[in-house]
């Protein structure tokens, strides 16, 4: 191996611990708390985003899934096909964009604002159109990205996955879940057969 590659090693390591640690200076309690009770209340929650943006809103509902908050990742292409027909007035959508600006989720955006469809955006930017057509913003830290010419979605993914860990986080303890209900619903794997020893 390159000692380059060797180096750029640790130093990925270095920027996403960087990040993580400095991310939290830009968590705003009050939105998150408006997040925790939109999701919590929510007969539905849909999620999108595109590139490693979406690819971890796709985890991020498998996580709702997990704590039996029914989710679904809603496909940007498939959105303006038909597939919003998932969300229903009062059901929360939240959209995932660092720039704020993914022109593929903004006729989504509007579909949300017609069906009364409540919108988390998570994002770095503020300012942005997905942002102020929110009724909650989470914002994005992200120092830069791991590969030496800072474009590759690395970091960047890292810190929103930490946003969607913290909103479930605070959602088991919001809705009282349980272990037991988690025990139910995921007998496979090491994992279950732990949460089944009993």
């Amino acid at each position: 191996m390159k000692e380059a590659s060797k180096k750029a090693i640790f130093e990925a390591f270095a920027i996403e611990a960087e990040c993580l640690k400095n991310a939290v200076e830009y968590v705003n309690e009050d939105c998150f708390a408006q997040a925790v009770e939109l999701l919590a209340n929510a007969q539905r929650i849909g999620a999108a985003g595109c590139g490693h943006s979406g690819i971890a809103c796709q985890h991020f509902t498998h996580l709702m899934c997990c704590i039996e908050r029914p989710a679904r990742f809603i496909s940007p292409a498939e959105a303006v096909h038909g597939a919003t027909g998932y969300l229903q007035e009062g059901d929360v959508m939240v959209f995932a964009s660092r720039g704020g600006k993914t022109s593929e989720l903004l006729p989504i955006l509007d579909i949300c604002k017609a069906k009364k469809v409540k919108v988390i955006t998570i994002t770095e930017n503020t300012e942005s159109p997905l942002a102020k057509g929110a009724d909650v913003v989470l914002r994005q830290y992200v120092n830069r990205e791991t590969d030496k010419y800072n474009s590759q979605g690395t970091t960047s993914t890292t810190s929103l996955c930490m946003i969607f860990h913290a909103l479930q986080a605070a959602l088991v303890e919001e809705t009282d879940y349980r272990n037991e209900q988690f025990a139910l619903i995921h007998p496979g794997g090491a994992v279950g057969e732990r949460l089944n020893s009993k």
